[in-house]
Parts: structure tokens; sequence; C-alpha cells
């Protein structure tokens, strides 16, 4: 199925939503206790998990690098960089779970890992052990690294 008839709706995120969601995500973690260190997902995992080792005071940051979308698509993942170890005390943290394509790679690849992130649609939030907003899975998640401002259609122009 084609993106354009997968995604209906768009949910823009500001850098303001992002932080205030990560937030809300670092205090339940929180109540899960200490961490050995965070691995971000590539490249949505990363402003996410600046956020957390923040408030969660972790300085060991790992990455494991996939790549699945680009600007227009969603695309089979393609590991690019993977971890020597299983995640055994480690948060693994993504900006979202979509379709959960991604997620089974990284639950496969660190599989002691608590994984969390900050949106989950719903074929995906099974995969994940803890998120703190969903959407609908034909909703676009649009993040600010993805947008610039511009001029924006009235949604009734949307119908002509």
């Amino acid at each position: 199925m084609s993106d354009t008839k997968r995604y209906q709706k768009c949910f823009p995120v500001s850098w303001e939503q992002l932080h205030r969601d990560g937030r809300a995500l670092a205090w339940r973690l929180l109540e899960k206790g200490s961490w050995e260190g965070i691995v971000a997902i590539t490249r949505g995992g990363l402003v996410p998990a600046a956020i957390i080792a923040r408030e969660l005071e972790i300085r060991l940051i790992e990455t494991v690098c996939l790549s699945s979308y680009d600007w227009q698509q969603q695309t089979y993942p393609v590991i690019l960089k993977s971890l020597e170890h299983e995640g055994r005390g480690w948060l693994l943290l993504d900006d979202l779970v979509d379709t959960g394509a991604t997620a089974r790679i990284v639950r496969d690849m660190l599989p002691q890992a608590f994984f969390a992130t900050v949106y989950a649609k719903p074929a995906g939030r099974p995969l994940v052990d803890m998120f703190i907003t969903e959407v609908s899975q034909d909703t676009w998640i649009l993040f600010p690294w993805d947008c610039e401002h511009q001029f924006s259609r009235p949604l009734i122009s949307l119908r002509e």
C-alpha cells in the first residue's frame, strides 16, 4: 500500500511537545529503577534519548542504526550498525513504533532491553514495554526535525 493511501491524518509534533512527552516518559521510567545505559535507535530515537539521558542522568549512550524511512515512504529496515550485547539493564529508545518492522529487528538484536517509545501506533504497540502517546495507524507523525514553517491551507480547502 502506498503511503499516500496509508496515511489519512497528520499529527504535527512541536519541539516543545516532544520535550514534554519525553519528560513524561522519563517520569515513568524513573519508577522502573536505574539503567546501565541507553541504546538509541537512529535517527528518530536520538532526540528522545538526549531528553531521557538528561532527566535520568544517564551518561552511557549507544546507538543501533537502521534505515526504514525516507521523506516519502517507509521501506524494509536495513541494519547499518548493531551492538554486541543483549541489552540486559539497558533502555532501548525510539521516537515511534509504527508497523513494528523496526521494533522486531531491534527486539531480536537486544532481547533483554527495556523498550520505550514516545509515540506508538496500534500495529507496533505490543512490541514496546512503554510509550506515552498512542496515535491511529493511519496518522503520519510529523516530527519537528522533518518540517519547516510555511503556510498551511485551511482544512475545508482540502475537500475541493
